[in-house]
């Protein structure tokens, strides 16, 4: 298990465990413990319903173009910060990450 904060919509801070051995992403984390996020597409980077901020230095993958495509549509993007959550694995690199969400549009 790994250990995820999280700042939701109204700056209360969440701290989530999450499995490393069930090949889940951050967007199924955040949906099962109940906090605000649609992920509309069922994590396929198809929306940005997803779309939260990387708040840690984290090392993690390069956003994918159909990550950067979607995030060219949403709103309040933070071009250094600004992450679709369904596309951040969780693994034992992202052990401490801290996110917020972004603000619906």
């Amino acid at each position: 298990m790994i250990t995820i904060n999280v700042t939701d919509r109204e700056g209360a801070l969440h701290e989530l465990e999450a499995p490393t051995d069930m090949n889940m992403n951050l967007m199924e984390v955040l949906k099962a413990h109940e906090l605000p996020v649609e992920g509309t597409c069922g994590g396929m980077a198809m929306c940005a319903s997803c779309h939260c901020y990387v708040e840690s230095d984290h090392p993690l993958p390069e956003k994918s173009d159909d990550e950067e495509d979607m995030l060219d549509e949403a709103f309040f993007v933070d071009e250094a910060k600004s992450r679709l959550a369904c596309q951040i694995k969780i693994s034992e690199a992202v052990n401490g990450l801290e996110v917020s969400l972004a603000p619906v549009g």
